[in-house]
């Protein structure tokens, strides 16, 4: 397995009387996407401003590239690229001038600061528009510009924090991209993001916050295997021959529900071998389905199963 380059070991976080972050464990292997999902309020953010030493945690500890995040600070900083939520660059200078400014204050000379400034114009498709104040680029270009300065120096890890709040389908697509083209190379990235969809196109592995807490960590797919089953869908042209299919599938060992609306019989199942189960016992029926589907729970369901606290009990009354 690769070593890990994002590491957390009971990382806790309070202000005064608040807990932000409760004993939080996380690993992220080199090269690897980790997708952090959770309500607004779960602490995503919070752990981001600890990882990036932003915020000294206030119990447990973190590392990032190998460095305690906070003994050796600096050396965190010189190992990532950070993108927040909002653009972050300065509307009054240009595409290039931003980016040749933020290389300057990481000690380049000016000829390489150019040099590395032209650089990423080119990757993130900004070079048309170099020279124009970034007060006048779109939403998706000043994503893109901010996306550039969190890369001049070369980081090992990047944190997103949210980085396509309030792009168009558009200019998301283009910073998945670009995420994906980072990752191939090599590049270690931590992403919060409240799109279930973006965090299941991106991320190797996913973890789920709530109240402060680690609720669920796993695959995209173990997680959405632990909050629902399969379901074979059958849809059939004649509702007339609803009751006959429903009786097949419970004869072949399944538990089918039937909705007339739609002309269609429904069975969960534990995989997708039973697929051929569901064909077979309805073959056997003489019946032929117009449509047959196999459905995967999906991270919108793992979402409101399990990032979000449930409500609190309602009081009972005396009678």
């Amino acid at each position: 397995m690769s070593a890990l380059m994002i590491e957390t070991t009971d990382v806790s976080k309070s202000f005064g009387g608040l807990t932000a972050l409760d004993r939080v464990n996380i690993g992220v292997p080199t090269g690897s996407v980790l997708g952090l999902l959770g309500h607004n309020g779960a602490g995503k953010t919070t752990l981001v401003n600890v990882l990036t030493t932003l915020l000294s945690p206030s119990q447990g500890t973190a590392r990032v590239a190998g460095f305690d995040t906070v003994r050796d600070a600096v050396e965190v900083r010189r190992r990532i690229g950070l993108t927040g939520q909002y653009a972050s660059v300065d509307e009054h200078l240009s595409g290039r001038d931003n980016l040749i400014l933020i290389a300057r204050l990481l000690g380049a000379g000016i000829r390489q600061a150019r040099t590395r400034a032209d650089d990423l114009l080119e990757v993130f498709d900004l070079v048309d528009a170099a020279r124009r104040p970034a007060r006048g680029y779109s939403g998706g270009m000043r994503r893109r510009l901010d996306l550039a300065a969190s890369l001049v120096g070369h980081p090992d890890v990047i944190f997103l924090d949210e980085p396509t709040t309030g792009l168009d389908p558009q200019a998301r697509l283009g910073v998945w991209e670009i995420v994906g083209s980072l990752v191939s190379e090599g590049t270690t990235v931590l992403l919060t993001t409240q799109y279930l969809d973006e965090a299941d196109r991106l991320a190797d592995r996913i973890t789920v916050l709530s109240q402060g807490r680690v609720v669920v960590s796993g695959t995209s797919a173990e997680l959405k295997a632990q909050v629902g089953q399969r379901t074979v869908t059958a849809t059939f042209a004649d509702a007339a021959d609803l009751p006959a299919a429903a009786a097949a599938l419970r004869t072949a060992g399944l538990n089918p529900i039937t909705d007339t609306e739609r002309r269609l019989v429904a069975a969960p199942v534990t995989g997708s071998r039973e697929l051929a189960v569901v064909v077979r016992a309805l073959d056997d029926a003489g019946l032929e389905a117009g449509e047959l589907a196999l459905t995967e729970p999906t991270l919108d369901d793992v979402y409101l199963a399990l990032a979000h606290p449930a409500p609190p009990a309602a009081a009972s009354s005396a009678a």
